[in-house]
């Protein structure tokens, strides 16, 4: 299981331009979807204050005002990942042309298929970080343990599957993550560690997505090289 192969390349490849693009895209649609979230819950509020006096309207303002950044900061992140991974296919693409020239052109599982996988990313790395948080609280030394391992698997699986998707049916992909499994959490461990550094969690998402073309084009490790 080769963890710093993937991850090196992934790196080297960084400063590429479509990488920057998918960023920027990524942070922009999110930090505008949040602050469109933020404007409602805020006017839902006045509204529904509008017959009491003016101080409690400005209480529940200030309250919906601070929930609303609260909540901005636990899904900003992963609301970022899962619009990154919906931008996926030009990272795996830069990635595929500067490493793979010689690969067959992509035939890609259904369009649905896709989409559904990039949503389940985004909305399994919010479900998990709760429950990290939770088994933490509950069990701590042991909780830490074992949410970075469950958090390991979900990123490094959903990584995977929106590589693999863009190149075979869902039954093909599901085959390719069980042979490469060990090296697929390994990765997606990995991208977990990073995303508690602020900043580079920005780009864990990037990063796993271009370190796993990297795990799937490399043979597994039952199969001979074709």
């Amino acid at each position: 299981m080769d963890l710093i192969s993937p991850l090196a390349r992934a790196f080297d490849q960084l400063g590429d331009r479509v990488f920057l693009g998918v960023l920027l895209r990524s942070l922009l649609i999110s930090a505008l979807l949040l602050l469109l979230t933020a404007a409602v819950a805020l006017t839902a509020v006045h509204w529904a204050l509008r017959d009491f006096s003016w101080m409690l309207g400005w209480a529940g303002g200030v309250v919906a005002l601070v929930a609303a950044a609260i909540a901005a900061m636990l899904l900003f992140v992963p609301v970022a990942g899962g619009i990154a991974m919906l931008l996926a296919d030009r990272v795996a693409d830069a990635v595929e042309r500067q490493h793979y020239p010689n690969l067959p052109p992509t035939r890609p599982a259904a369009l649905t298929a896709q989409i559904w996988d990039a949503l389940a990313l985004g909305l399994r790395l919010l479900l998990l970080q709760a429950f990290a948080l939770a088994l933490t609280l509950a069990l701590p030394g042991v909780g830490l343990l074992l949410g970075w391992l469950v958090s390991a698997w979900g990123m490094g699986r959903g990584l995977f599957m929106t590589v693999a998707l863009r190149r075979m049916p869902r039954a093909a992909a599901k085959a390719a993550y069980r042979q490469r499994r060990w090296s697929v959490i390994g990765q997606g461990g990995a991208f977990v560690l990073a995303g508690m550094v602020p900043l580079l969690n920005l780009l864990a998402p990037l990063l796993g997505v271009a370190a796993m073309v990297h795990v799937l084009h490399t043979p597994a490790p039952d199969r001979p090289p074709n």
